[in-house]
This record gives structure tokens, C-alpha cells and sequence, in this order.
């Protein structure tokens, strides 16, 4: 018998990789084919992961926001973003 591997953590998911596994988790719970206990480690994990998608969001958002446009719609005054 094999032990399964070990999620990554949550904290080194990229947005796309946090929400593909938050939507599996989501069909996999909707289908209500998992058990209880599994039930409760699959909601604690899709939290994790909608709590990491929210943050990486609001850190994208944050640098947009530091973009502004000139009148002929070309980028102007970008401020220096930090590397992420």
C-alpha cells in the first residue's frame, strides 16, 4: 500500500494552481460521494486555497492600480512594481 503524496502548500500555489484545486474540490464535495472526515479535510484545504486565490487577487489588483494611463491611452507615471 502506498501513503498518498502530500499536497503542496497552499502559500507556494500560483493563482491558477489554487483555483484548479479549489474547483476540484468543490465538484468532489458537490457530488457528496466523499466521506465525513474526508469531507472536513477537503473544506479546510478549499478554504486555505480560497483564502490564498483572495489574496493573490487583491495583490494584483493593488498593481494595477499603480498603472495610469496618459490621455492617449499609453501607460505613464508606472510606478516601480516589486517582483513577486
Amino acid at each position: 500500500m502506498t501513503t498518498p503524496s502530500p499536497l503542496p502548500d497552499v502559500d507556494s500555489l500560483s493563482f491558477e494552481e489554487a483555483m484548479a484545486q479549489l474547483e476540484t474540490i468543490v465538484r468532489d464535495l458537490e457530488q457528496g460521494q466523499v466521506p465525513l472526515e474526508k469531507s472536513i479535510v477537503l473544506y479546510e484545504r478549499g478554504e486555505a486555497l480560497r483564502q490564498r486565490c483572495d489574496s493573490l487577487l487583491k495583490a494584483a489588483e493593488a498593481k494595477v492600480e499603480k498603472i495610469q494611463l496618459a490621455q492617449n491611452g499609453a501607460a505613464s507615471s508606472v510606478e516601480a512594481l516589486p517582483e513577486s
